[in-house]
C-alpha cells in the first residue's frame, strides 16, 4: 500500500502515556461499551464494566492528548489515511450541496481513556463515538489484527480506520438514528448500520488514489487483504473463535462473507448511494 507521501492533516489527537480518566461512572455509554467487547470480542461484560467503574472512581478530568501530526510512524500512518477520507468524502458531499465536517479528532492512546461514551479500553478495539465525534485507537490493536485475526498488512488496517470514518458519515447523515436500541440478529438495523460503514469503507479505497494525487492509494492485493480484514471481523468467526459456536441471534456486525460483499460494493461501484443497506432486500 503506498500512503508515505499523503497528506497528513493533524487531526489526530496522541493520549498515548497518560492515564486513563473516568466520565462519571458507568452510565449508558459505559454499557454501550460492555456490549461492544461482548458481541465483538468475546469479552466478559463485567470485566469492562469493572473498567469504566474503577475509571469513574478516577480524576473527573483528562487532559487533552497532544494534537497535531506525530512523529512515530504509527501515529503518521493514522494521520495520513484519515486526511485521506476527509479529502474523499469532502467532494463526495459537496455533489449533494452538503458540507462535510470530520471527526472531531481521532484519539490515539494506550489501554484505557475516557470517552463520551464511557471509558474505552484496548479490548475492545476501534470504535467510534457519536457523542464527542471522535475515532478511539489503541494501536496494540494491529498486533491483535494480525495475531488473533490473521489479518496483516497496512490495508488491513487503512480498512479498520475507514470503516470508523464510515460511522462518522453515518452520524453526519442521520443513518445512525436508524439503529433501534438493542438491536441484534441477522437481520437488525445495527447489522445493517456495520455493513454499510464497510461499504463505505470501500468507497474510500475506490476514490483514495484520485483524491490524494496517487499519495495514497491502494493496489488490488491490498484490496484482498482489506477484503480479508472485513472477513476475519464477521460476527460468525469471531463467535466460532471465541465460544465455539456461532449464534445469529447474538449478530451486531454481519457475517464475513456479508462483510466482504460490502465492503467490495463500495470498492467497485465508489458510490455511497450503493451503500444503502437499510434498503437492501439481502444483506
Amino acid at each position: 500500500m503506498r500512503w508515505q507521501g499523503g497528506r497528513r492533516g493533524g487531526n489526530i489527537e496522541d493520549r498515548r502515556g497518560m492515564s486513563a480518566a473516568g466520565v462519571g461512572g458507568v452510565g449508558v455509554g459505559g454499557v454501550i461499551l460492555a456490549a461492544i467487547g461482548y458481541f465483538v470480542f468475546g469479552i466478559d461484560p463485567s470485566t469492562t464494566l469493572a473498567v469504566v467503574e474503577g475509571a469513574g472512581g478516577q480524576a473527573q478530568q483528562e487532559q487533552a492528548g497532544a494534537r497535531g501530526t506525530t512523529a512515530d510512524e504509527g501515529g503518521q500512518f493514522v494521520d495520513v489515511i484519515e486526511s485521506s477520507t476527509t479529502d474523499v468524502w469532502t467532494p463526495i458531499f459537496a455533489r449533494t450541496g452538503k458540507s462535510y465536517d470530520p471527526p472531531a479528532a481521532v484519539v490515539i492512546y494506550s489501554q484505557a481513556t475516557g470517552t463520551g461514551c464511557g471509558t474505552g479500553q484496548a479490548a475492545m478495539g476501534p470504535f467510534y463515538c457519536p457523542a464527542d465525534r471522535k475515532v478511539y485507537l489503541d494501536l496494540s490493536f494491529w498486533n491483535e489484527l494480525e495475531t488473533k485475526f490473521g489479518a496483516q498488512g497496512e490495508a488491513a488496517r487503512a480498512y479498520v480506520i475507514a470503516h470508523e470514518i464510515g460511522h462518522h458519515v453515518q452520524h453526519l447523515t442521520g443513518q445512525t438514528d436508524r439503529v433501534e436500541r438493542g438491536s441484534r440478529g441477522e437481520d437488525s438495523s445495527a447489522v445493517r448500520l456495520e455493513l454499510q460503514a464497510d461499504c463505505y469503507a470501500g468507497v474510500w479505497v475506490a476514490h483514495a488514489a484520485e483524491a490524494s494525487g496517487g499519495q495514497v492509494s491502494l493496489d488490488p492485493k491490498d484490496i484482498e487483504d482489506g477484503i480479508r480484514a472485513a472477513a476475519a471481523v464477521g460476527d460468525d468467526a469471531l463467535q466460532q473463535k471465541s465460544q465455539g459456536r456461532v449464534m445469529p441471534d447474538a449478530f451486531t456486525h454481519g457475517t464475513s462473507e456479508q462483510r466482504m460483499r460490502w465492503f467490495r460494493t463500495g470498492v467497485q461501484s465508489g458510490d455511497p448511494g450503493a451503500c444503502d443497506t437499510f434498503k437492501a432486500a439481502r444483506l
